[in-house]
């Protein structure tokens, strides 16, 4: 049996200082119902984060809103001391009353403290990098990026990504402080963002997609990605994560798992090969058209 290994995706220098292996990890999941509270199965979430680490996931995305707070702190909790090639990213500008529930929150005071709060869950003296969670409509852009900026100044974070914005607001964004990453919804079945991608691409941005397991009608029985997965031995998810990794040198894949198992198999997509027919029959994602 062949060894597996987030190497097999390809590696990306990040902000152009890290370089990680391009199938990351996702830690949304490693909470409660609706995203609300620890993770019921603590040890269970431990072994899931360190059988990441050995197979080579480099990338850890996490979030403050997680939990809230317990994601990071079961991060943490698994992996500190971290390997030293072992990148955190994480977010903070949802606030969260409640299982399920999620408001936008980018005054700039707030996001200075959730960053240093953070800071101290990760056991981090610097966040690699720190991601506003979603631009508040009701506070001016240019002050919350602009704090952004005062803590990448101040050394508290290393550098700065976005996550659900478009092509405008990432150039304002760039305009005050280098963007090292966008993280927006993006996958086979759901491709509304490809001209932020293209713009990742064109501008040595990592695009992080979340939901990135999502198939839609493609998975369908008798369906295309059914019939590639068929012929690939390969299962739908699988699938879909090949195709995100050769969608772009610049996509990061962060799927996230609570088992072990799935896990494993995730990371197995790494080594799958698409061939141009593949492409064709999932909607060929080098179109321009």
């Amino acid at each position: 049996m062949s060894t597996i290994s987030a190497e097999s995706s390809g590696s990306f220098t990040l902000g152009g200082e890290f370089v990680v292996n391009r199938l990351a990890y996702g830690t949304m999941q490693l909470t409660g119902p609706g995203v609300w509270g620890p993770f019921p199965d603590r040890d269970r979430g431990v072994r899931v984060l360190r059988r990441a680490v050995e197979l080579g996931v480099t990338l850890f995305d996490t979030a403050d809103s997680y939990g809230p707070e317990t994601a990071e702190e079961l991060l943490r909790e698994a992996l500190h001391p971290y390997p030293e090639n072992l990148v955190i990213a994480t977010k903070a500008g949802l606030t969260r009353p409640g299982p399920g529930q999620w408001r936008p929150d980018g005054r700039p005071e707030y996001l200075r403290r959730q960053a240093e709060s953070s800071l101290r869950r990760l056991g981090l003296e610097r966040i690699p990098l720190f991601q506003l969670h979603r631009v508040d409509p009701s506070v001016p852009f240019e002050e919350q990026i602009g704090v952004l900026k005062e803590l990448r100044d101040e050394g508290k974070v290393a550098h700065v990504g976005l996550s659900e914005v478009g092509v405008e607001e990432l150039e304002r964004a760039r305009g005050i402080v280098p963007v090292a990453s966008v993280q927006n919804l993006y996958n086979i079945a759901q491709r509304d963002s490809e001209d932020v991608l293209r713009y990742a691409e064109a501008n040595d941005i990592a695009f992080l997609p979340w939901f990135p397991l999502a198939t839609g009608q493609l998975a369908r029985p008798g369906g295309p990605l059914a019939r590639v997965a068929a012929r690939l031995a390969a299962s739908p998810s699988q699938v879909a994560l090949a195709w995100l990794l050769h969608r772009s040198p610049v996509v990061l894949p962060i799927p996230g798992t609570s088992s072990v198992e799935h896990l494993e198999e995730n990371v197995a997509a790494a080594s799958l090969k698409l061939t141009q027919a593949d492409y064709e029959a999932l909607g060929d994602p080098f179109s321009r058209g």
